[in-house]
């Protein structure tokens, strides 16, 4: 059992850290799980604390798994990680019966899993899980108690300080379609020889005669030549379930256009020369003193090297229209919904770099370029 126990202590660590990690690279994208979440359970009063919950979340599990491979005060660790793995394993299991988040964001866009997958994952962690409760209080540490306690402290600071750092400054590691290096255009294909989702048709059926009823696939359906026969009659709706999953591209829902409705995807992302994208889903909580700073950027780009620069919003053409005069905008306004605009880029505003639809680097405002290192770094070339 000790063996057991070793051997469970550190699976359970490493995935729980290594969750934890993958989460809190991208805590702003975990919270907009969590914002649906919550518009599932009708708590949306809570989406205010949905960035604060989702590093304290992430960071939970990167202290839980921590503390449970060095054995600190292992019965309020093993109590932690039980309670924590049967919060995830109802929200994953509600998911996947009720079919409302359709990815739990386990492991963030990293490893994407269906809500089975996630709820069949949680099942064995908490078996796992179950077994170092049992056995809990025969857990022994690796380090007397004071140094214990002080790498505790340490994996506090430090998860909690990768969440503010990655929400402040991107993710160290981009795990999203709109990644540097990434081609949008390409992304939003599909190729020729790609295969397409397999469904399985199931008929229900009744004979008008006899009364007696059947239950056929559509594949049997068609092979029997049932339906030729005029007394067997197709009862309600055929049920379609995917049996198969086929190509999706890395983006399917990017639609831009102008305030009159008309499309300008192909147009922006065709173009050849340097273009400055500005992403700000919600003009209503954007950082207008970024805004500013961007809008200066923009201006002596456009005065020195005829460079465009481009708006993206989510907002409505006449609250867009209202916001750029009264912060003298001179960028083009253009409008996307706010899903591909969130996905895009994890700052409000954030900024790409792009030129023939390829993204050449993207910044958070916070750590926006200055007008010299972008013409020294790009333009003079």
């Amino acid at each position: 059992m000790k063996n057991i126990v070793w051997v469970w202590r550190i699976l359970v660590g490493l995935l729980f850290i290594f969750s934890g990690l993958i989460k809190i690279n991208d805590p702003l994208g975990f919270s907009y799980k969590l914002e649906e979440y919550f518009e599932v359970f009708h708590i949306g009063f809570l989406n205010s604390l949905a960035l604060s919950l989702a590093i304290i979340l992430c960071s939970l599990e990167i202290i839980l798994g921590f503390a449970l491979l060095i054995g600190v005060r292992a019965v309020s660790v093993a109590w932690g990680l039980l309670l924590l793995i049967i919060f995830f394993a109802f929200l994953t299991f509600y998911s996947a019966y009720f079919k409302v988040v359709q990815t739990c964001g386990c492991f963030g866009d990293a490893i994407p899993l269906t809500p089975w997958q996630s709820f069949s994952k949680d099942l064995v962690l908490l078996l796992l899980i179950i077994v170092l409760f049992i056995n809990r209080r025969t857990i022994k540490p690796l380090f007397g108690k004071r140094t214990g306690d002080n790498l505790l402290i340490a994996s506090v600071v430090v998860a909690v300080g990768i969440g503010l750092y990655t929400y402040n400054f991107l993710p160290v590691i981009d795990f999203l379609p709109y990644k540097v290096g990434a081609n949008i255009p390409d992304e939003m294909k599909t190729p020729p020889d790609a295969k397409p989702d397999e469904y399985q048709i199931t008929y229900h059926l009744k004979n008008k005669k006899t009364g007696e009823a059947k239950v056929m696939n559509d594949k049997d359906y068609m092979k029997s030549n049932i339906w030729k026969d005029d007394n067997w009659t197709i009862v309600g709706a055929p049920e379609q379930v995917l049996v198969k999953k086929g190509f999706t591209p890395k983006i399917i829902d990017l639609s831009i256009q102008d305030a009159q409705g008309n499309s300008y995807t192909k147009e922006l992302l065709a173009s050849p020369f340097y273009n400055l994208i500005i992403v700000a889903y919600d003009l209503d909580h954007t950082d207008v003193e970024a805004i500013g700073r961007l809008n200066a950027l923009a201006a002596n780009l456009a005065q020195n090297f005829n460079t465009r620069t481009v708006l993206l919003t989510s907002n409505s053409a006449k609250d867009a229209e209202a916001f750029s005069k009264a912060n003298h905008l001179v960028m083009d306004i253009f409008y996307a919904d706010g899903v591909p605009l969130k996905t895009m880029v994890r700052a409000n505003p954030g900024i790409f770099l792009m030129k023939n639809g390829t993204i050449i680097n993207k910044w958070h405002y916070h750590s926006m370029p200055k007008y010299e290192d972008l013409v020294k770094e790009y333009f003079q070339k």
